[in-house]
């Protein structure tokens, strides 16, 4: 297999094209392949806890993270790549073995799983023979005829399900934000589509009317702000933000990078103007907190409590030590601040066994088998080891204050009103 992926760039062009095809196909079978051993992996961890005596509610805790963690991916993944795999194992056959020939990729087999979820285990068989028996009919479909399909079969089998599906999806309804580059943040609208075609067409509508200089998409962002906060888009707005900044940084003695809490790194001229905007104008409120790290390596210095709960110094402290979610390859803003080793078994409530961590990975480090372990490095950062219950080992190391190692950085609590 090792062999196939040797690149021979000087073959031609007829050549390159078929190993760019063969290597998709390998990439597909290799899909395949992990979505056999995810499921084998629950199963076995499953009988192993049964023959244990673990209630049946609680068995399987912690694999799909497991499965996140050996293919480099978020534990939030995790959940859909386990999903995925024993829905193609255990009720399409046929998905599966077009995955394995490399007929479906594994995105374009996760359209078709994902579409016939709603369906009881006979009508989800029935859509997998009607849609993926035939390779040869699923050759140049595209994403979206191949989920129009999906869809189509899934309505004819139980229209019922379909429906209600539909119906639930509405209460999943959300607004979410993540990084996006140059400083800028995507904000998400999940939404039933008759309210997210109205909001998109009032903002459109909107955008029609102007004639200001501004482009659509400015006056389409301009006005979602408006109507969101109801105030200007140029005008302050009541938040709090957390910005780990250096001294020399903030000042202006040389340019660095600065934190936002929630969002992640920022240039320090972007943290500067946010401060000072704050600072001069009147209807905000600005608070200057010291932090301390170490000159050589930028480590924040720790803070202990005797408290079983941290206290809310010591969990901002984690927070913006940690500033995301420390299970690796978890990118999800802090929800909990926790104990590394549990309290219960002697945990000390300190910034050592301490860690920011989002809700799901909390959860999960608590499930039987995992262990974290906490240490300063050679570099005096906070650095937890995650064990798992197949013996897997992952090293989660805190990010560096932002500023150059020399510096002594400072949070500003920046609070306008």
């Amino acid at each position: 297999m090792f062999e196939s992926l040797e690149i021979d760039t000087g073959a031609g062009e007829s050549v390159l094209v078929e190993r760019i095809a063969a290597l998709e196909r390998l990439k597909a079978a290799a899909a395949a392949g992990q979505a056999r051993l995810a499921v084998a992996l629950d199963q076995a961890r499953r009988s192993a806890e049964m023959a244990a005596g673990v209630p049946a509610a609680r068995r399987g805790r912690g694999v799909a993270t497991e499965v996140a963690l050996a293919r480099r991916d978020s534990p939030a993944r995790g959940g859909r790549h386990l999903g995925f795999a024993k829905a193609l194992v255990h009720e399409m056959p046929h998905t599966l073995v077009a995955l394995e020939t490399g007929v479906l990729s594994e995105w374009r087999a996760t359209l078709v799983v994902r579409e016939s979820a709603c369906l009881d285990l006979e009508d989800r068989r029935r859509l997998d023979a009607e849609l993926c028996s035939d390779p040869a009919a699923l050759e140049g479909l595209g994403d979206a005829a191949l989920t129009a399909a999906a869809k189509a079969i899934a309505y004819r089998l139980d229209p019922h399900a379909v429906v209600d599906r539909a119906a639930k999806a509405e209460s999943e309804r959300t607004v979410t934000i993540r990084p996006a580059p140059d400083t800028m943040t995507y904000v998400t609208a999940l939404l039933p589509v008759a309210q997210g075609v109205s909001v998109y067409a009032a903002l459109k509508r909107e955008a029609d009317l102007s004639c200001d200089g501004r482009s659509r998409g400015q006056v389409m962002a301009d006005t979602l702000l408006e109507r969101v906060t109801g105030r200007p888009a140029g005008q302050a707005v009541p938040v709090t933000i957390n910005v780990v900044i250096s001294d020399q940084a903030l000042f202006g003695a040389e340019s660095a990078s600065a934190a936002i809490a929630g969002y992640g790194s920022v240039p320090s001229a972007v943290a500067q103007k946010l401060v000072t905007g704050a600072v001069a104008d009147r209807r905000s409120r600005a608070a200057l907190r010291r932090l301390y790290a170490r000159p050589d390596s930028g480590a924040l210095v720790a803070m202990d409590s005797r408290s079983r709960l941290f206290p809310k110094a010591l969990a901002e402290f984690i927070e913006l030590r940690d500033q995301r979610c420390r299970m690796p390859y978890c990118d999800a803003p802090i929800r909990h601040r926790d104990h590394a080793k549990p309290y219960s078994r002697g945990g000390p409530t300190s910034a050592l066994n301490g860690l920011g961590i989002c809700e799901a990975c909390n959860y999960t480090k608590e499930a039987a088998g995992w262990t974290v372990t906490t240490r300063f490095n050679e570099s005096g950062r906070h650095t937890a080891e995650f064990t798992t219950p197949a013996g897997g080992h992952y090293q989660s190391v805190a990010p560096p204050a932002p500023g150059t190692a020399a510096t002594e950085p400072g949070e500003i609590e920046v609070r306008v009103a």
